[in-house]
């Protein structure tokens, strides 16, 4: 469930990390691939654990959510996503609605 955060973006990625989110997360077309590990999941192989919904207080370019992830390997990590990424056309179906799932919470 997002949560209303006054933290900033290094706090909740500091606070994730303690918690064993060590894995950066970038969004694929089809997947999300983590290049520390070179893992891609796809939307059946993980779960979102967390998502923060962090707003700039001045830019709304600055506007970004940050996804908790864990694979069912037991792999964690965090995804950092513009707002709007979800839509973009290059996101599959499956991986957008995974994702839009989460977001609104």
């Amino acid at each position: 469930m997002a949560q209303p955060i006054e933290e900033t973006l290094v706090q909740v990625l500091e606070r994730l990390k303690k918690a064993g989110f060590t894995l950066d997360f970038n969004l694929e077309p089809e997947c999300i691939h983590c290049t520390q590990e070179n893992l891609r999941l796809n939307p059946e192989d993980f779960e979102i654990v967390e998502t923060v919904r962090l707003e700039g207080m001045s830019d709304p370019d600055d506007n970004v959510i940050v996804y908790a992830i864990e694979s069912k390997e037991g792999q964690k990590g965090v995804l950092i996503s513009a707002y709007g990424v979800y839509a973009e056309d290059s996101t599959s179906a499956e991986l957008a609605a995974k994702l839009a799932v989460n977001r609104d919470a």
